[in-house]
């Protein structure tokens, strides 16, 4: 029985020693699961933005102009109306090549062949015969040879002139002075409104252009009676170029 009483006795102390031992394990994650759910929680506000957007404008004198000119032909058959056609068109080209117009600048924009008919009432639709009509845009890097090669191609043959712009060869550096007035406006709001609110500008979030736009009068369109009565003035004027920016700036007191 001594024995038996005294192995009892020994199995007890394990068993506490055990308990003791693993309670003092448990205890720092428990403390550590308190200090966890107790720990304040740091809410940052959202920053104050502004978002803007601002166009610049900048002028410019066009250094190039292109022309939209048509030779338009009648016939009563349709190799009839191509053949007239093409004939008055290489004398166009001929004279473009004179008028000192490079082959690279001469770009036939649309052919086009189309029956022509005569209507009359309850009757059907009676075939008169056809038109051939061959539109070319032509650039000229000059501007002062404008009226010229105008003049030459009417007399060479061209029948109708459709429309002339004007443009220029390099717009990069203009762009970028409307770029920089379009910034420049962007920050002038945005302070203004930052000091109106009793804040001041930290720092631009984000920046997106949009554009470039060519502000220009309406394709010139002209009679060719017109054009042909005398040497044909052409005045450029000027370019209004636009870039449109749009901005978000982060405010703080």
């Amino acid at each position: 029985m001594t024995a038996i009483r005294n192995a009892k006795s020994a199995l007890l102390k394990s068993f506490a020693l055990g308990a003791l031992v693993a309670g003092m394990a448990a205890a720092p994650l428990m403390a550590s699961a308190q200090g966890a759910t107790q720990m304040p929680v740091m809410i940052m506000p959202a920053p104050s933005t502004l978002s803007l957007n601002a166009s610049g404008e900048v002028s410019a004198t066009p250094d190039m102009a292109t022309i939209n000119f048509a030779v338009v032909t009648q016939g009563s058959s349709a190799s009839e109306a191509m053949k007239g056609n093409n004939v008055r068109m290489n004398t166009v080209m001929a004279a473009l090549k004179d008028a000192g117009i490079a082959a690279k600048d001469i770009q036939t924009s649309s052919l086009n062949l189309n029956p022509q008919y005569e209507y009359t009432d309850g009757q059907a639709p009676k075939l008169t015969g056809y038109q051939a009509q061959n539109q070319i845009t032509v650039r000229v890097n000059d501007l002062t040879r404008t009226g010229p090669v105008i003049d030459a191609v009417i007399k060479a043959g061209i029948n109708q002139v459709n429309a002339i712009t004007f443009d220029l060869k390099n717009d990069e550096a203009v762009l970028d002075q409307a770029r920089q007035a379009a910034i420049a406006t962007l920050l002038k709001r945005a302070n203004l409104y930052a000091t109106a609110t009793g804040m001041k500008v930290k720092r631009i979030i984000t920046i997106d252009e949009g554009g470039p736009v060519y502000n220009q009068p309406q394709p010139m369109m002209m009679s060719v009676r017109k054009v042909a009565d005398s040497s044909t003035p052409v005045s450029s004027g000027e370019l209004q170029l636009s870039v449109n920016v749009s901005a978000t700036f982060e405010l703080e007191k």
